[in-house]
């Protein structure tokens, strides 16, 4: 299906109108057992488009076991039939790209052109997914103790379970369904309550390509099904893109089964720009890195650290280009950049955060509170500079559209900035001098540090941080030994 400029589209009004919207279990939705109902939003508003059912453990231990029972002839499968499959849901994931864009827009608050430029990057981690199963590589067999030859088999891990964020429900869900596919694994997916629409649907289309029980989703809270999740005797590995509390959550529930437990955590990405750096360019690049997503992005491009002696010029280049970023919803035309927050909840924490640093002596040289102008959860593209040391908005993980520039003297002090933090997820740094941009990009503690970019991600490297980022590798073939083990088998000759 093409991009229209028709939204909502007849295909999505009809999809929400559907009864039951809800848990996809042995490829079959329905209500499940409830534990109360959760509305759904669309944040661009704050009006209700639909209402789930709150799953319970009962719910979590049919969904393991339909993944269970799915497990062996899904394993039993060649990588190159398991591939025939995936191909076949990226093919149906396309033929719906704008039914899920607009989906994930409305219940997001993302803008069309967001949302639609998500979709064909789940179709491609499909894809290369299937056929990165194809090639796995591991030490060649031989006889490395005499007279035995050994050789190295790698297999599934068994059920994984999924736990998704609100930020990027669909194409997070696929950097792990997809590897855990491709290397033999079923699934059971638990979207965030608050965005959990096209994660539902995406599991009515994996039902009519793969096995019954292959893809399972059990919507609820953290308590209701997260935890149930995480301590399930039946979950081999479980796999979690949230916050570090969810993650120190997630992990300490596993613990007793010592599950294989794969954490994405987030982050506080600086961007380091020297004076010699191409500041119009770099104005231009973080106008996207730092509002993509209305800045609801773990790699934001949120904490630039600017050579004193060009940090007002690097300001004024920003604040006039991040002046001209158009807010609105989904609905009020394909122009729109930058869309609301998720949540009342989530907006009243970014204020909170931007208020006490205003407060504390920070400045806002652009934006600096809620939109009122609108309904919805929107907050105003911000710019801070002034910062105060140690301050929260200096630390945390924002998640707003919301940038905040502090000044360094010299490379040694731009390094030491960057990493005194507990993230270690992403980095950039900007100047001409190609040595020192390589020399900068080595003492960087950070998973992914990109030089004169920023945020531009491709399926084929991987993609995980350092410290409280977490834990392990998504996309890229890493993706498929994160997601598989491997065994040794000796022959005596």
């Amino acid at each position: 299906m093409q991009a229209t400029s028709s939204y909502p589209s007849p295909d999505l009004i009809d999809y929400l109108r559907r009864d039951p919207l809800g848990h996809v279990i042995d490829g079959i939705t329905e209500r499940g057992d409830q534990a109360g109902t959760h509305p759904v939003l669309d944040p661009s508003s704050g009006r209700t488009i639909a209402t789930i059912g709150l799953g319970t453990a009962r719910d979590v231990d049919r969904a393991v076991a339909s993944a269970r029972t799915a497990f062996p002839e899904w394993r039993a499968r060649t990588p190159a039939q398991r591939a025939t499959a995936l191909f076949a849901l990226a093919d149906l994931i396309q033929q719906n790209a704008e039914l899920l864009a607009q989906l994930e827009s409305m219940n997001v608050g993302k803008p069309l052109a967001t949302s639609r430029d998500e979709i064909p990057g789940v179709v491609d981690t499909f894809r290369l997914m299937a056929g990165a199963a194809r090639t796995g590589t591991t030490p060649g067999a031989d006889e490395y103790a005499e007279g035995h030859l050994s050789f190295i088999r790698r297999q599934p891990l068994g059920v994984v379970a999924a736990i998704t964020p609100w930020n990027y429900p669909l194409l997070t869900a696929a950097w792990k369904v997809a590897p855990a596919l491709a290397a033999g694994n079923t699934v059971v997916v638990k979207p965030s309550e608050l965005t959990p629409l096209t994660t539902v649907l995406f599991a009515e289309l994996a039902a009519k390509v793969l096995p019954a029980g292959a893809v399972n989703v059990v919507l609820g809270d953290g308590d209701g099904v997260g935890r149930p999740l995480a301590e399930h005797p039946e979950i081999d590995m479980i796999s979690l893109t949230g916050s570090v509390d969810s993650g120190v959550a997630v992990a300490a529930s596993a613990a007793a089964t010592l599950k294989r437990v794969h954490l994405e955590l987030g982050g506080k990405a600086p961007v380091i720009v020297f004076g010699d750096a191409d500041l119009t360019g770099v104005a231009q690049s973080l106008r996207t890195a730092a509002y993509w997503n209305a800045g609801q992005e773990c790699g934001a491009a949120t904490r630039v650290l600017c050579e004193a002696s060009v940090a007002k010029q690097l300001t004024d280049e920003l604040k006039a280009t991040v002046a001209t970023l158009r807010s609105g919803g989904p609905g009020d035309g394909e122009e729109i950049e930058l869309g609301p927050l998720v949540s009342e909840q989530h907006l009243a924490r970014v204020d909170a955060l931007v208020q006490d640093a205003i407060e504390r002596g920070a400045t806002a040289v652009l934006g600096g509170g809620r939109d009122i102008s609108r309904p919805g959860f929107f907050f105003q593209p911000t710019i801070l500079t002034d910062i105060p040391a140690g301050s929260a908005i200096a630390t945390a993980e924002i998640f707003g559209p919301v940038v905040t520039i502090e000044t360094f003297e010299g490379e040694a002090e731009a390094i030491d900035k960057a990493n005194d933090s507990r993230y270690g997820l992403s980095a950039s740094v900007w100047t001409e001098n190609g040595r020192r941009g390589l020399r900068v990009v080595e003492e960087l503690d950070y998973g992914t540090v990109w030089l004169n970019s920023h945020l531009v991600l491709a399926n084929e490297m991987p993609w995980g941080g350092f410290g409280a980022s977490g834990n392990g590798r998504e996309q890229s073939a890493y993706a498929i030994e994160e997601f598989s083990r491997t065994k040794h088998v000796m022959l005596a000759k």
